[in-house]
């Protein structure tokens, strides 16, 4: 391979290793696994301005003020993704975040609404933040449209 085609083979090499880099610094097949209803601290690429997530129904992401970390809190289950963007727009990272239940927690999904219960050593109904949520919404619902 003569010299100029191997300089652009590992000068393209690098940038697509550098793009593909995860934001939690880890190899690029590896996922941040968060628990639902639980919050993680995920540092991320140096430059990073601007974060962009996939599905912010499964994960929030709050970025800490001059730390370059944001705060993953779960909220639904499933996966998504998360990219780190610097000022001019160029992505320097992704990752993979998948949320789940802890070992100790049991979810009873019906249709759309969701019932919690931590088990350790006795199951017991817990609130978590979409059942919050619910109940929160049907209250005021039900609130409004009392006679008055």
């Amino acid at each position: 391979m003569p010299l100029v085609s191997r300089t652009r083979f590992f000068t393209a090499a690098a940038l697509a290793a550098a793009l593909l880099a995860p934001v939690s610094g880890a190899r690029a097949a590896d996922t941040i696994n968060v628990l639902l209803d639980q919050a993680k601290i995920v540092q991320l690429p140096p430059g990073t301005s601007t974060i962009v997530v996939g599905n912010p129904v499964v994960v929030d992401v709050t970025m800490l003020k001059g730390e370059n970390k944001v705060v993953l809190t779960g909220k639904g289950f499933g996966e998504t993704n998360l990219i780190a963007v610097d000022a001019r727009g160029e992505a320097l990272g992704e990752s993979v975040i998948r949320v789940a239940a802890g070992e100790k927690h049991l979810i009873v999904q019906r249709g759309l609404e969701r019932e919690s219960y931590h088990c350790d050593p006795r199951c017991q109904p817990t609130v978590s933040l979409g059942e919050a949520i619910g109940q929160v919404s049907a209250r005021n619902g039900a609130a409004s449209s009392a006679p008055r």
